[in-house]
């Protein structure tokens, strides 16, 4: 005797071997034995054996239309055998009965199964939805495979362009796009982000990490949103009688600082320190307060700016030349012997004279130039004599703080983007973007000048917030860690008691914050905010964040575009220095690669390396080491500090904004500037 029985979720045939009642002791086909309860058995046959009956019972069930077989079947629960034998029109055989079992667990849509053989067919409702729900998979099936198939071709499938930024940075695997791209990815062997590159679905790899960027912080765009702006001309303020002038970067638009210098009657000079007061109409209540709050800071790039305020904003704002500003100033009596008497801060309109730019004044005015200590050495150009008694004042008032404005063995570089002209971007068949670094010492005479100024106005307005006992947001350095705060601590890295952001309110949301308080002290109003309150210190938490996050994206842009330069100038090998262990800086390039062929070599030791592959889209690339160069490069402590945290969690709008400096690059917060950004006071 033979039985058909159910194990594990499966059908069996085998012969009978011993009878136990409760137990049935089977032998299967293949020769294995196994123990069967009585409650498994199914069906018990004589004939055929139990292989044959497995296969023509499944060849049976093969022919049975289960439409069919549900439209004959009642409504009542059921065993097989009886809907079999109602299917047959007589008693049918065991290869039948078995056949219809097959074919009602092998549709479980349309028979629900009620016990072991027992099954009741699905109410229609249920059957129609389940039927859609197997044909919708269908389809969705031939959609993932049409559009797998585009992508393998090299055909951009319809359906991606409108999810194309989710895909590429933060794909939902339950999408039928995303299911297909990773199909296409599995049979080509390629990335997500070179597969839709090598389908058209960016213009150029420049695309990729900056679409990651505004994907992930400026989702609906980087317009901004619906807003007010009346001009005013702040008549009501009073116009100072001194003529101020700012020294910026060619390409800055953002002006926010100038300085100005008036002779005393009684001896000495005025010197004014003048920043742009978009304060006075950007607010916490209103909607351009609003903008700055979730932009939180103007986000640099080589090549591009993505501004914390409306244009029309900085326009009204910025310290142009030839125009009245309004202007929160801070005034130093200077001595004779360039000792500072006394300070005062006011609140007042400015007049705007001129607008230096670093590569004018610069090569007149420089280390070179001023060797003498004097002006012997200086020629003739605008505004000679003030920088020069500026250049003094910020030696004497940098010798005061005991610590210098910036690492002078350091480089600062500049990253001008021609987009115009086509570089080099394999792949891609329209390679805009031809790149130049310029390369200037860190600490000229002129970024010391402006630096020191900066420090102390920052300095100055953060000691006075503190001593009238009105919140602010502070910078503090101790032990070699930098953070915000609230609390008016020291900072280490600059030499002073405090030091509170205020220098930068058309590009900084902090300085912005402190500026609102500053004018509320000046005009001896209820500040907005206290120490305590909570939108105060969210705003501190927030920019933080999004502050690390925005020098974050510009390293890692820095890095990628001197890769490109790299591609660009078709190089082979670079020289570069060791800074420690596998860790070197190229001398060319702020660039530090890890080079794990390197040989163990001391510090300082200049190398050659040979230059392998560059994959723009990952931003890596592969050198190897070549061999060790007779002549030993210098390296400051600072910088192999910052090369071990491979990015400093600080940046200054000097070196790590090199698209629009603020030479308020002073203090020693590890600069990244080997490392594609930098790091410091700004």
């Amino acid at each position: 005797m033979n039985v058909l029985f159910e194990e594990d979720g499966a059908f069996k045939a085998g012969s009978i071997l011993a009878d136990n009642n409760t137990s049935l002791q089977i032998e299967l086909p293949t020769g294995k034995r196994s123990k069967v309860k009585s409650a498994n058995v199914l069906l018990r046959f004589a004939s055929p054996n139990p292989a044959e009956l497995m296969q023509r019972a499944e060849q049976a069930a093969a022919e049975i239309d289960v439409a069919f077989l549900w439209e004959v079947c009642g409504d009542a629960e059921f065993a097989f055998e009886e809907l079999a034998a109602e299917y047959q029109g007589d008693k049918p055989g065991p290869v039948e009965s078995a056949g219809v079992l097959m074919r009602l667990h092998s549709a479980p849509m349309y028979f629900h199964r009620k016990g072991k053989g027992r099954y009741r067919k699905a109410p229609p409702d249920i059957l129609q939805a389940a039927l859609a729900g197997l044909e919708k998979k269908r389809l969705q099936a031939e959609q993932v495979e049409r559009m797998s198939g585009e992508l393998v071709a090299g055909t951009l499938p319809a359906e991606f362009v409108p999810v194309l930024q989710q895909l590429l940075y933060k794909p939902d695997r339950n999408r039928l796009e995303a299911k297909a791209l990773e199909s296409a990815c599995a049979e080509v062997h390629l990335s997500p982000a070179k597969l839709l590159a090598r389908c058209g679905a960016f213009a150029g790899s420049h695309d990729y990490p900056f679409g990651r960027f505004l994907f992930e912080y400026f989702a609906k765009g980087t317009e901004f949103p619906a807003h007010e702006f009346t001009l005013s001309d702040y008549a009501e303020l009073p116009l100072s009688e001194a003529q101020a002038f700012s020294i910026d970067d060619a390409q800055t638009t953002e002006i926010d600082d100038a300085l100005s210098v008036s002779p005393r009657s009684q001896g000495g000079w005025r010197v004014g320190i003048h920043i742009a007061a978009p304060g006075l109409a950007v607010c916490p209540d209103n909607a351009l307060g609003a903008i700055a709050r979730e932009r939180l800071s103007t986000v640099y790039m080589p090549g591009h700016k993505i501004t914390m305020l409306p244009d029309a904003v900085v326009e009204a704002f910025t310290l142009s030349a030839g125009r009245i500003c309004p202007a929160l100033s801070l005034y130093l009596d200077v001595a004779p012997d360039l000792r500072i008497e006394g300070q005062e801060s006011k609140l007042e309109r400015i007049h705007i004279a001129a607008n230096l730019r670093h590569h004018d004044i610069e090569p007149v005015f420089n280390d070179e130039t001023l060797a003498a200590g004097d002006k012997s050495g200086l020629a003739e150009f605008p505004y000679r004599d003030e920088l020069f008694l500026l250049w003094q004042l910020a030696t004497v008032m940098e010798a005061g703080r005991g610590k210098p404005s910036a690492n002078r063995a350091q480089k600062d570089y500049n990253y001008r983007i021609d987009w115009e002209r086509d570089g080099i971007d394999p792949g891609f068949e329209n390679p805009h973007g031809w790149v130049s670094l310029d390369e200037r010492p860190r600490g000229s005479p002129l970024d010391m000048l402006v630096a020191e100024m900066m420090i102390a106005a920052n300095a100055g307005w953060g000691a006075a917030l503190r001593d009238a006992g009105i919140a602010a947001l502070y910078r503090a350095q101790a032990s070699g860690k930098v953070r915000m705060t609230t609390v008016a601590a020291p900072h280490d890295g600059l030499g002073v008691d405090c030091y509170a952001w205020a220098s930068s309110p058309l590009r900084r949301y902090i300085d912005l914050i402190n500026q609102w308080q500053l004018i509320a002290w000046l005009r001896r109003e209820t500040p907005r905010y206290t120490a305590k309150d909570a939108e105060f210190l969210a705003a501190l938490r927030d920019f933080e964040l999004t502050y690390a996050a925005y020098a974050e994206f510009q390293r890692g842009m820095e890095r990628y575009w001197c890769l490109r330069w790299l591609m660009q100038e078709k190089r082979s090998s670079v020289s570069a220095v060791v800074l420690r262990e596998n860790l070197v800086r190229l001398e060319e390039l702020p660039l530090v690669l890890r080079i794990n062929s390197l040989p163990a070599l001391d510090r300082g030791a200049r190398v050659e390396l040979e230059i392998g592959r560059i994959d723009l889209l990952d931003a890596e690339i592969h050198a190897t080491y070549r061999s060790t160069l007779a002549e030993h490069g210098e390296i400051e402590d600072a910088e192999e500090d910052e090369a071990a945290q491979v990015g400093a969690e600080e940046v200054t709008e000097t070196n790590a904004l090199p698209s629009e400096p603020n030479p308020e690059l002073a203090g020693n917060e590890g600069s990244a500037s080997a490392l594609g950004g930098s790091a410091g006071e700004g």
